[in-house]
């Protein structure tokens, strides 16, 4: 019996040597330097990825560029005169954009404030699952839906709901336009009439409402821009962690109390970056806003009163336009990139301090 302990003896030596071999090449497997062909790769990704995120800042350059070399001309002949004017009359080759500026920021904060309120209140609304619970809530009381389809129809009509929303965004803005036409202000024209004729002497209900205005205009602006809110702020909402949840629920917080106070606090970031790109699209928009605001070069603070917007000054004059009413058009399309750079750079500013305020929550 003595001699076959060595042997067994060796034999668990050899096989931890062994299992030493295979730790320490799978060591050199695991800590092995990049070959060759990884760091070529690498390089190339990376160097791939700086030449697209500078080539998209000189694209941005070099449109501004264009655009200010054929806008030169109007530059030079109005100056700053051409801010501050309210007549375009090519013919007399006197152009102005103040009325179309005013529109421009009015339909857009109108609409983006409608907008927001809505877009708000339904991220709240999907994020929390208040339809899945009223819904849930509702088929118990109409008795037991555990082991039916039914107990899966909550769910499936918030899916729904997500999805419409989103959809949204899919329809052309044309389309956005003619609703607007033959729906909404045949809609709003009692009421806003109603308004001026009992509470003329308020600003903002000074002019009646015969047909394209503002109103219209902020109204389906809103509904454009309320995908984008939704979908963000529905997804910022619904990052917020669990345990910030389930703390807030713990110190004694009522639902509402824990919504307005905690959640919405913290995923105020995204809110804010959905507001902004709202905004964005909001600034832009052509056809609805051509179709429905009434291009009309007034100034007014009524929210019945027609009005101008840059976007469709551009779309509804530049088609017949001459050489010298081409140069004005394309120094108002150079305000217009100025304005919606402002707000893009504005809201970074806002995101950037509202991200390093609310880092203690995170």
């Amino acid at each position: 019996m003595t001699p076959e302990k060595p042997e067994a003896v060796g034999d668990i030596g050899r096989l931890g040597e062994a299992s030493r071999d295979e730790k320490a090449s799978l060591g050199e497997e695991i800590s092995r330097p990049p070959s060759s062909s990884e760091v070529f790769s690498d390089r190339v990704f990376r160097r791939t990825t700086l030449v697209v995120a500078w080539f998209t800042v000189f694209l941005v350059g070099w449109i501004v560029v264009s655009i200010g070399r054929d806008a030169m001309p109007s530059v030079h002949a109005y100056g700053l005169q051409f801010l501050s004017g309210t007549v375009w009359d090519a013919n007399r080759e006197r152009f102005g954009i103040l009325p179309a500026i005013i529109g421009t920021l009015y339909s857009s904060i109108l609409g983006l404030t409608i907008g927001t309120i809505f877009g708000l209140a339904i991220a709240i609304f999907l994020s929390e699952h208040f339809l899945v619970s009223g819904l849930d809530s509702l088929l118990r009381s109409v008795g037991s839906v555990e082991e039916s389809w039914l107990a899966s129809l909550p769910d499936k009509i918030e899916n729904v709901l997500k999805v419409t929303i989103e959809l949204l965004a899919a329809i052309p803005s044309v389309v956005y336009g003619l609703w607007g036409i033959f729906v909404v202000i045949p809609l709003i024209r009692p009421p806003a009439n109603w308004l001026h004729s009992h509470l003329g002497w308020i600003p903002l209900f000074s002019t009646g409402l015969s047909g394209p205005g503002l109103m219209p205009a902020a109204l389906v602006l809103a509904i454009m821009v309320l995908p984008t809110i939704t979908a963000i702020s529905r997804d910022s909402l619904a990052a917020v962690p669990a345990k910030l949840r389930e703390a807030a629920f713990g110190m004694g917080a009522t639902r509402w109390e824990a919504i307005l106070a905690i959640f919405v606090p913290t995923a105020a970031t995204g809110i804010f970056g959905a507001i902004i790109l709202g905004f964005g699209r909001a600034l832009g928009e052509t056809m609805a806003l051509a179709m429905l605001a009434g291009n009309a070069n007034v100034i007014s603070w009524s929210l019945f009163s027609p009005a101008n917007t840059l976007a469709a000054l551009l779309a509804n004059h530049f088609p017949e336009a001459d050489q010298t009413e081409v140069a004005a058009l394309m120094y108002a399309a150079l305000v217009l990139l100025a304005i919606t750079l402002i707000v893009n750079i504005a809201g970074t500013l806002i995101l950037q301090r509202a991200e390093a305020g609310l880092k203690g929550l995170r």
